[in-house]
């Protein structure tokens, strides 16, 4: 194709960096220099290229996957609970989204959230004769996956009733082995979390939802060939997304705005996850934006840049008065369901080539062990006879009020993730947006620990965040689930996660605010004082 005349002087330029440093080229040889002079991140980053292996399946994947996965069908086992937190559960939700129903596969339900609520609905009140427990984490030693895993063990009748994917030597593989699992899927060891819905990650649960999984890998294939040939010209597509994201960054649009119609929605989770770990870092980052409605060209602030996606004719309405009004705004379009093969690999290479742009290893998360490390004092203390820490009831009003040009809201709801809680939430953000032109962003916990959490306490310092916890966790009477061979059951678990996030972003310096709500009717009450606020 020709180059794109709407291609204007940050992406063009942009461009011609990449071709400069051979960036292409240089990528698809694994040279880790691209990246960093320094040998400590060149090790890092020449540990974390296998991604670009498995755009066509190693030999032995199909039979293993298409054995697997008729052995589960032969056993009546049509539903699957994927226990996985991050780049382990984002990618095969997002194959459920788009390619579950009309009876071609299994259900699957990604379990990623610590609410009692929510692992009860996936495991205590499900019909469990007919499911199947499929636990993936890369380090085999995620909290909450292995929470999950105990609490499924202890529900389910057999331990062909789970199955495993992880890295070889890890404890979740000895213990899937140990204990007679049904399959332990060995993913190579050189592909990150966030990376990897190419690999067992994504194809296993997208085989067991029916999806066809050589397809996938074929137009995946496709994709980078492309790519290779067409090096680091406008001809490039992961290359102009690339120059796209971090040009506009690089010139203070660094709130990247996906635009997705319903049908692709998980696409934006997934894609969330792989652009904010992988850029948001010392300091620098590019914040990805997902969820929001379309609003007109005036709600927006000059920090933001778009990418509308589009499958087939679906398409999101208002896009094409954004493009008039003269802010930037990126087309990508999906002929089909299987092209999802492809959209992996255009922002597994545009990020990692953009990580190159910005200066930024986007093959680590320095920051993510963080959190990770407070809730695990939070738990030790709790056990050595200390008490949680009691919710806070923060000042949301001044927060807004501390808004400035260029910052954006994270909304961090530490609830079960419903409905009637989202509900309230999305009229919050919409009031942010519309009233100060303030982009806001939004997760459940303790997903986005795994997703954005990174860039919260490594990128820029234009995060606010507003943190909602459930206050009928703190309850003395409430059923907290216990969990099999743990001193504390899963409701102390979130509570202690959110409590140990909140201390990471202060010792950060972030602006913080906690409060605490008991259903719905406090979301919605929390949404009034965010109204009167911005008016």
């Amino acid at each position: 194709m020709a180059a794109d005349p709407t291609l204007r002087d940050p992406v063009l330029e942009a461009l011609d960096e990449l071709r400069e440093r051979d960036a292409m080229d240089r990528l698809l040889s694994r040279d880790p220099t691209l990246w960093s002079d320094d040998p400590e991140v060149r090790d890092v980053v020449a540990r974390r290229l296998g991604w670009l292996d498995v755009t066509a399946p190693l030999p032995d994947w199909p039979d293993r996957i298409g054995g697997f996965v008729d052995g589960v069908r032969a056993d009546g086992l049509n539903r699957v609970v994927l226990i996985g937190m991050g780049g382990s559960g984002l990618a095969p939700g997002l194959f459920a989204h788009v390619f579950g129903g009309g009876g071609r596969g299994a259900e699957l339900l990604v379990l990623d959230s610590t609410h009692p609520d929510a692992v009860r609905a996936a495991l205590d009140d499900a019909d469990l004769s007919r499911t199947l427990a499929l636990v993936s984490s890369k380090s085999g030693t995620t909290e909450e996956a292995r929470a999950f895993a105990a609490h499924a063990q202890h529900l389910l009748e057999s331990p062909t009733r789970l199955a495993a994917i992880t890295d070889r030597g890890t404890p979740l593989e000895e213990e899937a082995r140990a204990k007679g699992w049904r399959s332990c899927f060995l993913n190579p060891t050189d592909i990150g979390g966030r990376y990897a819905a190419l690999s067992y990650v994504g194809m296993v649960p997208a085989a067991l939802v029916g999806a066809d999984t050589a397809a996938l890998w074929q137009r995946a294939t496709r994709l980078l060939e492309r790519c290779r040939a067409a090096g680091d010209s406008p001809e490039n597509p992961a290359a102009v997304l690339a120059a796209f994201m971090a040009g506009w960054a690089r010139h203070g649009r660094d709130k990247l705005t996906l635009l997705a119609p319903t049908t692709l929605a998980s696409l934006g989770d997934w894609i969330e996850q792989l652009v904010a770990e992988s850029t948001g870092k010392h300091g620098t980052g590019i914040v990805p934006v997902v969820g929001e409605p379309v609003g007109p060209p005036e709600v927006y602030g000059d920090d933001r840049a778009f990418v509308a996606l589009r499958l087939g004719a679906d398409e999101v309405l208002g896009v094409d008065t954004l493009a008039a009004a003269g802010l930037p705004l990126l087309r990508l379009d999906l002929d089909d369901r299987l092209d999802l093969g492809a959209e992996f690999v255009r922002w597994e290479v545009a990020t990692a080539l953009a990580g190159a742009l910005l200066g930024v290893n986007p093959f680590d998360e320095p920051n993510v062990a963080e959190s990770k490390a407070n809730t695990r004092a939070v738990l030790d203390d709790i056990a050595a006879g200390g008490e949680l820490p009691s919710h806070e009831d923060g000042d949301v009003t001044a927060l807004l009020a501390d808004l400035g040009t260029g910052d954006y809201l994270s909304i961090q709801a530490f609830l079960c993730p419903t409905e009637a809680n989202m509900a309230p939430l999305a009229r919050l953000r919409q009031r942010v947006r519309d009233r100060l032109r303030t982009a806001t962003t939004f997760d459940w916990g303790p997903r986005f620990l795994h997703s954005t959490g990174q860039l919260h306490k490594g990128g820029p310092d234009s995060l606010a965040a507003l943190q909602v916890v459930d206050l009928a966790l703190e309850r003395p009477d409430r059923d907290g689930l216990a969990i099999p061979g743990r001193s504390y059951d899963i409701a102390t678990l979130i509570r202690a996660q959110a409590a140990g996030d909140l201390q990471s972003l202060r010792a950060h310096g972030r602006r913080v605010v906690q409060v605490g709500v008991d259903g719905p009717a406090a979301l919605r009450r929390l949404a009034d004082t965010v109204d009167a606020a911005t008016r």
